[in-house]
């Protein structure tokens, strides 16, 4: 057995646990047992911890000294069966008087089986009050994540209410964002965070792993809060909870030390949309009528910050449909030429009003059309999936820009949405013949980019955006520019080069240089250079951004 001399030290020679820095803080002492459970250390710290003096408790047993209260020795007993086997153990055990009370013990082995321990003990919480409670509110619903939330609100049950915590939702509420879960005497649930006193996020983690799958029966208190939408006390884990533990290292020595759990179920609007249990060692006091109704109160507002993460991922979930839309999947590029696209939502947006594309067309030809709503998220991206569909079939058809812009600002007048403009450029490139035609429609101007880094902003009739009727048709007109192998055209939308801090001059110098820094190099990937030029730009972004380049194959 290692010897008290052997045990780091900090302050005036009190032990430590390995890697701590300084004296014991408040509340705070190590100390340690001989292999038969003696006290062997008694530090200063432990003395102020517990209100008793070294030479009153060493060389007698910790059962004997320092534990008060039903069933102590025995959970203490638990405790050094567990140390002795060379594992170590953590509970919140009762402390003898003058500083007694509730004290979570972690006990480690000193130096493998048999070898004695080192304990570490502090003050256990107190119960809370409606302070714990309203500071604890505070904390849950920083975010609309779901599995974030969940970690909050394990976070503040823990310690202070109780010694685990388990968060659940049901798994169709993940799938398909329904509140609905259970059929027929069972529930599929899936655990989105858990929390156990005195342990690391790790060894949670191994026995309560965060996103597991669950099918709860209905003898589950999980199960039976939820469907009875109340909560539900109990003093030991169902069957089937323990034995899916158990299958874990250590997950049985674990939940032989809790004496008390609380199921409650999350309601929010009206649905159950979770369920959070809670446990508390031997050595606490069990679940009782208060704490009901601090659970209560926690899980109600727990219930609503998950609800109100629910409702933000179906959002988000339909946002990403109508992306998908919305941006083009893996055309067919023509052999003698190369293309790469880049798209990034501003802010917290998942979608917005941009939206391009690439059709193939006969002759080794293809079709490069970028465009863009006012303003963005789901309403501007409902209207340019319309538009971009309608463009792609036009394209099939193999018409002249100009034509294309007028068809598609007649389309764009006669929507059901109302009123509203959108900016498109529509662009045949043709390789063999070393040119392109463009035709755009109030959108800004593409810049092409020379072999060996030289750019042009090319110089065309601007046009008048789609969805302002025959007026807007009659200004659509097509230029053809030579494109010689090797030079790359951009197509872009108004965020990467405008924004209120930002003037539209300052943005188109800064792309151009970006673009040319880019590209200079002959082997440059068009790839890459989309890359560079979004990171080099996206900070002054407020819209959201599309970039486009193609290149003639030298």
């Amino acid at each position: 057995m290692r010897t008290p001399a052997e045990l780091q030290t900090g302050g005036e020679g009190e032990p430590t646990a390995p890697g701590a820095r300084g004296p014991d803080p408040v509340g705070f002492a190590a100390f340690t047992l001989d292999s038969r459970g003696r006290v062997a250390c008694w530090p200063t710290a432990a003395s102020e911890l517990f209100g008793l003096a070294a030479d009153a408790v060493t060389g007698r047993e910790m059962r004997d000294v320092l534990l008060a209260g039903p069933g102590q020795r025995e959970l203490a007993g638990r405790m050094l069966a567990e140390v002795a086997a060379g594992r170590p153990w953590t509970g919140t055990l009762t402390m003898a008087a003058p500083g007694g009370g509730p004290v979570t013990v972690r006990c480690d082995p000193l130096a493998g089986p048999g070898s004695g321990a080192l304990v570490t003990a502090h003050r256990a919480s107190p119960q809370p009050g409606p302070g714990w409670l309203s500071e604890a509110a505070a904390r849950i619903g920083s975010t609309l994540d779901l599995t974030k939330t969940a970690g909050e609100v394990a976070d503040v049950a823990v310690p202070g209410f109780a010694d685990a915590a388990s968060i659940f939702v049901p798994e169709r509420l993940l799938a398909a964002g329904e509140a609905a879960w259970h059929q027929a005497g069972h529930a599929t649930v899936r655990r989105l965070a858990a929390r156990l006193a005195g342990q690391p996020a790790d060894v949670t983690d191994d026995l309560l792993p965060p996103g597991e799958p669950i099918v709860m029966g209905e003898e589950s208190p999980t199960f039976r809060a939820m469907a009875g939408a109340g909560p539900v006390r109990y003093d030991r884990l169902d069957a089937e909870t323990a034995q899916r533990i158990a299958r874990h290292p250590g997950g049985r020595e674990l939940t032989a030390g809790y004496s008390s759990f609380l199921a409650m179920p999350l309601i929010a609007r009206g649905a159950v949309v979770g369920c959070a249990t809670f446990g508390r060692v031997g050595g606490r006091p069990a679940f009782g009528p208060a704490d009901i109704t601090v659970a209560g109160e926690l899980a109600s507002r727990a219930a609503v910050c998950i609800d109100n993460a629910r409702l933000y991922d179906r959002e988000r979930r339909t946002a990403r449909a109508l992306q998908r839309g919305l941006l083009s999947g893996r055309p067919k590029v023509p052999a003698g030429l190369q293309v790469a696209h880049r798209y990034l939502a501003v802010g917290d947006s998942v979608v917005g009003g941009d939206w391009h594309d690439l059709v193939s067309l006969p002759g080794g030809r293809a079709a490069l059309i970028v465009g863009d709503a006012m303003g963005h998220g789901p309403e501007a991206a409902a209207v340019m999936v319309q538009l971009r569909t309608a463009a792609h079939t036009l394209a099939d058809l193999d018409l002249p820009p100009e034509q294309i812009l007028r068809r598609l600002d007649k389309m764009a007048a006669g929507l059901a949405a109302g009123p509203f403009a959108a900016t498109c450029i529509y662009v045949i490139i043709d390789p063999p013949g070393s040119c392109c035609q463009i035709a755009q429609a109030g959108h800004h101007p593409p810049v092409l980019v020379l072999p060996g880094g030289a750019t042009q902003v090319l110089d065309l009739p601007p046009g008048l955006p789609l969805g302002l009727g025959t007026e807007a048709s009659a200004t659509f007109q097509a230029t053809q520019v030579p494109l010689p192998p090797g030079a790359a055209l951009a197509l872009y939308t108004d965020g990467l080069v405008e924004s209120r801090t930002r003037p539209l001059e300052h943005g188109m110098a800064a792309l151009r240089e970006e673009l040319s820094s880019a590209l200079a190099q002959p082997n440059a990937t068009l790839g890459n250079a989309c890359a560079t030029v979004i990171q080099a730009l996206r900070q002054h972004g407020e819209d959201d951004i599309t970039l486009v380049l193609a290149r003639i194959r030298q």
